[in-house]
């Protein structure tokens, strides 16, 4: 091992810590000397200088870097203006973001839905734990293991053949015609799109059912003395007071959606019409090293996940008024 190697070692096991503990021991020496009203406030301050510089190291640098790599060239050398913009909204990489809205319109809405569905029946039946636990048993696993394991389910064989595959062979039993999944353009991108809604669903499920069994019971006893239907009061009553949940829930499935990667890279990696955003990132960043096409994506991916995260600030503001 290289010298330098020790070096950095040492820097982070030794150094590091000890250049803290010294911040702390004499930060707290000059605050005892402070008046008793001031201390406080100055204290909180010597605890969290180092908090905050790290988080700026860790997050705020990355991030002024890839702004301004953005505006550079292939190997961040020379800066070329608007050029790397101007490439994202070209005809080559129209096509990935046009995929990449699809993702954003139907695997939100889908698993919002499918959640807020199980949610409310679950909730009234007493086996409702075992479903709940079937649920949320994909979130066990990683994307990358559930897209191998929905590999094996979308085999594909063509007609006439045996079918290794769990879905094909239930439509080849059934006397359908076998579907390819994972190689027809038509259907693959609504395939990935399942295994997405297969993982989300649990999460949303469960925030969703939380928010309904906080819901008044009075007013949905009042709905159905006034002579409203299930459907109705759970439409009328129980989901405007579970509205601050199912604006997470989509908001955090859009943000997902934007940045989707392991689904698309360990299924298809971008072929069969089914490329992304992360994942064209991906290989402008690692296979042809353009530097400023893959800081690009990552700075329209950023802007256009801030008018979301915005909104959940402020739903988190308006929860906080309220309570």
């Amino acid at each position: 091992m290289s010298s330098s190697y020790f070096l950095t070692l040492a820097i982070g096991v030794v150094a590091i810590p000890a250049v803290i503990l010294a911040w702390l021991f004499f930060g707290e020496r000059v605050v005892r000397l402070l008046p008793n009203r001031r201390q406080e406030p100055v204290r909180a301050w010597v605890w969290l200088a180092f908090p905050v510089v790290l988080g700026g190291g860790v997050l705020l640098y990355p991030l002024v870097q890839t702004v301004v790599n953005s505006f550079q060239d292939k190997s961040s050398q020379g800066f070329v203006g608007l050029a790397n913009f101007a490439w994202v909204f070209s005809p080559t990489v129209v096509p990935v973001l046009l995929n990449n809205l699809i993702w954003v319109v139907v695997l939100p809405a889908v698993t919002l839905l499918l959640g807020l569905v199980i949610a409310g029946l679950a909730d009234r039946v007493r086996y409702e734990a075992v479903v709940r636990t079937v649920m949320i048993l994909p979130m066990a696993i990683s994307f990358s293991a559930a897209a191998v394991i929905w590999r094996l389910m979308y085999a594909y064989q063509p007609k006439g053949f045996a079918q290794t595959g769990t879905i094909d062979g239930i439509v080849n039993l059934l006397g359908g015609t076998p579907l390819a999944f994972l190689s027809d353009p038509k259907i693959t991108t609504w395939a990935l799109i399942a295994i997405g809604v297969w993982m989300s669903v649990g999460t949303g499920m469960l925030m969703l059912s939380a928010a309904l069994k906080n819901v008044d019971a009075s007013t949905l006893e009042a709905a159905r003395l006034d002579g409203a239907s299930e459907l109705g009061a759970f439409w009328h009553v129980a989901i405007p007071q579970i509205l601050p949940t199912i604006t997470v829930v989509y908001t955090t499935q859009i943000i997902f959606s934007l940045k989707v990667f392991d689904i698309v890279y360990t299924m298809t990696n971008g072929a069969f019409n089914t490329d992304v955003i992360a994942n064209r990132m991906y290989a402008e960043l690692f296979r042809t090293q353009q530097f400023g096409h893959a800081s690009a994506i990552a700075v329209l991916l950023l802007v256009a996940a801030i008018p979301i995260v915005i909104v959940n600030l402020r739903q988190f503001r308006e929860e906080r008024v309220v309570a």
